[in-house]
């Protein structure tokens, strides 16, 4: 996954680590809450590594800091302490796995819940791929290499716009600065049966989507204090923050209407008409989306989008929720393929997720932000 970024500068590890961590940390959350009566043994387990990832965390936080006011003046002892933090980072994870491991096996309050089982291997899959993220940075070129490529320019990092579509009134009114809020399922977790299932969904939900948007209050109202106090050495680590906390929570804002239950089948209105014109039929368009969806490499999105400057439909693809995004495009449709979407119910088979959810995209919705967001063209260039 590093490798999206183009380069391996010492902030992008620093960042890379403290979001696994992250992830890891949330993870032992996640079991604890799923089996209630977990084993006490189990339980105190989870809430050991809980603090050791937590720990991990904010020491990758303290060296992104060291970076930032270091003005690019990053020496060989930074990259002996970010080398020694890459291999703790790795030793953490391998033992969580294996202990993950030997809970599927040893506990039987995982056992007694039908979800249990699969949502821990889930985890373990989340843990292995970041090792083998950690294993090829582990087996990458060397610190001076790394030096060389800092002085590279930064690739663009974008955040599709989106907004409130079919209520003009609510965009009247501003959300203040660190207070975004997670918005409720516009229907039942258990409402997108049989093609996502009810745990799937109150994980997603409320739990990565509620990461992102307190992500995204964060972000902003450091960014904030920031202003008021005219300390901007840490604006760029921020900005990122709220790049990917923002580009996540509003697609995954956009995720949650463009499905429905009942819904599904073949697009009619404007949206069908574009889709044909700029594609050639329907069935030709969805082949296409299917397959920038099921090749997004590692966690991301397949998009839909309204470009005012080339005036036509287009499909992209973003790695994480920003990367490889075009600034200049307006979503309509969002087909979340981070596996938290999908896990649950169909393992690592991606493409049968995709297959099922097209049984449920609401086209109603989609014809509602086109007819808006075609009003917006800019000269075409």
């Amino acid at each position: 996954m590093l490798y999206v970024y183009g380069s391996l500068m010492p902030l992008r590890l620093l960042e890379e680590i403290r979001f696994w961590k992250t992830q890891e940390k949330e993870h032992t959350v996640v079991i604890r809450e799923l089996v209630p009566n977990l084993e006490p043994q189990y339980v105190k387990l989870l809430q050991q590594w809980e603090s050791v990832f937590a720990q991990t965390e904010a020491t990758a936080g303290q060296w992104i800091e060291a970076v930032i006011r270091s003005n690019g003046a990053v020496g060989p002892e930074l990259w002996r302490q970010v080398d020694a933090l890459l291999q703790r980072s790795a030793a953490q994870s391998k033992e969580f796995v294996k202990q993950l491991f030997a809970l599927l096996e040893q506990s039987a309050a995982v056992r007694s819940v039908p979800t249990a089982p699969t949502v821990v291997q889930h985890i373990i899959r989340e843990s292995e791929y970041f090792l083998g993220v950690l294993q090829a940075v582990l087996t990458s070129p060397t610190e001076h290499t790394y030096r060389n490529e800092e002085q590279a320019a930064d690739r663009a990092e974008s955040i599709s716009p989106d907004g409130v579509w079919n209520d003009p009134p609510l965009r009247e009114k501003a959300v203040p600065i660190g207070g975004h809020t997670l918005p409720q399922l516009p229907y039942a977790y258990n409402a997108l049966e049989p093609y996502i299932d009810e745990t799937t969904m109150r994980l997603h939900h409320d739990k990565h989507h509620k990461s992102y948007v307190d992500g995204l209050n964060k972000a902003e109202t450091m960014m904030a204090h920031a202003r008021k106090s005219g300390d901007f050495d840490l604006i760029k680590h921020w900005e990122r923050e709220a790049a990917f906390n923002g580009a996540g929570h509003y697609l995954h804002t956009l995720f949650w209407n463009v499905m429905a239950p009942k819904a599904g089948g073949k697009p009619s209105g404007p949206i069908a008409a574009q889709i044909d014109r700029d594609f050639g039929s329907f069935e030709a368009f969805k082949k296409h989306f299917t397959s920038a969806a099921d090749k997004v490499e590692g966690g991301g999105w397949a998009l839909l989008v309204w470009s005012p400057r080339s005036h036509r439909l287009e499909i992209l693809q973003a790695e994480k929720h920003q990367n490889l995004s075009q600034w200049d495009v307006i979503p309509l449709l969002a087909l979340d393929v981070w596996e938290h979407a999908y896990y649950l119910k169909y393992q690592n088979e991606r493409p049968k997720y995709t297959a099922a959810w097209w049984n449920v995209v609401n086209w109603p919705h989609v014809n509602e932000r086109f007819v808006v967001a075609q009003q917006v063209k800019w000269a075409p260039y």
